[in-house]
């Protein structure tokens, strides 16, 4: 037996469950949705200045390699950097009229759809790994 053979059922042993795919799979979709809404606004539906704001989906474009790639620390920081959207919406969505305030108020939807299903993997997650491994520093 090669060594390729002896890593392959290592590899499969720590697949994620099913929920927790489940839960990267509306994160991911959640995340997409939230950074074509952010350009769409910005730069399209209701563009504000030059469309500069845009910048803001960059930080989001940067999770999604993390996401993909079912790193931990990129659920943990996605789920507070959210909040940070949250309040842009809030904000948008009552003190704006017109599609920029049905904009927000997706934007909103999103975010909360965001953070549960970042709360959901991480918690997942963290069930699936033994005692041991979860207090090691």
């Amino acid at each position: 037996m090669s060594a390729l053979d002896q890593t392959v059922p290592l590899a499969r042993a720590n697949l994620p469950g099913p929920a927790v795919r489940r839960a990267r799979a509306v994160a991911l979709a959640g995340l997409l949705a939230l950074i074509v809404l952010g350009l769409a606004w910005e730069l399209w539906l209701a563009p504000t200045g030059s469309g500069t704001l845009a910048v803001k989906v960059v930080p989001l474009v940067l999770c999604l390699a993390g996401l993909w790639r079912h790193r931990m620390v990129t659920f943990r920081w996605l789920a507070l950097l959210l909040w940070l959207y949250v309040l842009e919406a809030l904000v948008r969505a009552t003190t704006e009229s017109g599609i920029s305030q049905v904009l927000a108020i997706i934007q909103l939807a999103l975010c909360l759809v965001l953070f549960a299903a970042s709360s959901a993997y991480i918690r997942w997650r963290l069930r699936s790994v033994p005692r041991e491994e979860a207090s090691a520093p």
